[in-house]
């Protein structure tokens, strides 16, 4: 997998990148919320270019996942993720975050959606097992369903709750 991360703390971006390389990952890793952006714009045009132009981009993205703290200086990971999803909508993005239910209501009234989380600190093996498991990102489409409803309302401590117990068993409870 080609994996994007933006992680401003250097000792723990370190650890990604050593631990997702040894498991034959290629990484792409950034310190900020800006650069994560650029990079990913430039991997985006030169993706475009090798596969035929625009109409073919909607097929495909340059990263497999892209990892995002959720608090970060220069752009925020919330900030970052709607950027990428500008760009391409259905880029898989995957939020490490020690704000579990926050980061949730966010990327349900940001981004519209619910996105993975990871809730730190988390072992590097649940980074791992959770990137690798793609049956996460297809069950998120079940979730997904219930975002307009929730964000027509002012969502309640249950909706909330019931949206993290569905991620959790999602993610197979890796990390919350």
């Amino acid at each position: 997998m080609k994996i994007l991360i933006a992680e401003d703390e250097r000792d723990v971006l370190d650890a990604y990148r050593i631990a997702l390389s040894a498991q034959g990952h290629e990484v792409v890793a950034t310190e900020n919320g800006k650069d994560c952006v650029n990079v990913y714009k430039r991997h985006y045009e030169e993706f475009a270019k090798t596969t035929g132009g625009e109409a073919r981009m909607h097929m495909r993205s340059p990263f497999d996942a892209v990892l995002l703290d959720y608090r970060m200086p220069k752009k925020d990971g919330m900030e970052v993720a709607q950027e990428i999803l500008a760009l391409y909508p259905r880029q898989r993005i995957i939020f490490a975050s020690a704000y579990v239910r926050e980061t949730l209501l966010d990327s349900v009234n940001q981004l519209n959606r619910v996105v993975e989380l990871l809730q730190k600190p988390f072992r590097i093996k649940a980074l791992i097992d959770t990137l690798e498991d793609k049956e996460i990102y297809d069950g998120l489409k079940a979730l997904n369903v219930k975002v307009d409803q929730l964000k027509s309302t002012n969502p309640s401590h249950e909706q909330v709750s019931a949206l993290l117990e569905g991620l959790k068993k999602l993610q197979k409870g890796r990390t919350f």
